[in-house]
């Protein structure tokens, strides 16, 4: 199974992009996890948030296979607790080779990511910073195969 993370922004703190690959490196070969990263969209004044959005959707969709099950995170999504993501995590397996999860940027995600969006997903009520996000996501995703191996990684 494939998982692609497409995300807004580029160019970030080394400490997210090693942690990322860290949680990566630790999931199984048969469950593989990348990162796709888009530029943020140029905002110049008032009223450039809903275009910028809108072209910084064009350019996530384009890392999101048609036949993908996609899930764009945002905080008015559903909240899943990490055996509830176990739970998911099993389904994506069992059902869909390919999986894309939506990271917007600064204004969030257009409307395109989320009608394109097979779920909405949010990892918490809160705003995190979108590097922060990548970190949680590759966690959880981590935490969530590891309850389905029944590996002691996670304690309730």
């Amino acid at each position: 199974m494939q998982i692609t993370v497409a995300a807004v922004g580029t160019r970030l703190e080394p400490w997210i992009y090693d942690t990322f690959d860290a949680y990566r490196q630790r999931l199984p070969r048969h469950l593989k996890l990348a990162l796709e990263e888009v530029p943020a969209a140029r905002r110049s004044g008032d009223g450039q948030a809903v275009a910028a959005s809108a072209q910084e959707g064009e350019r996530l969709l384009r890392h999101v296979r048609p036949d993908a099950f996609a899930l764009a995170l945002d905080e008015r999504g559903q909240q899943w607790s990490s055996r509830e993501l176990a739970v998911q995590l099993r389904s994506w397996l069992d059902g869909h080779p390919h999986v894309a999860i939506l990271i917007g940027g600064p204004d969030g995600l257009a409307p395109a990511c989320r009608k394109r969006a097979d779920r909405i997903w949010s990892l918490s009520r809160l705003t995190f910073p979108h590097g922060l996000v990548r970190v949680l996501l590759a966690e959880q995703l981590y935490r969530a195969w590891t309850i389905l191996q029944g590996h002691p990684y996670h304690r309730d």
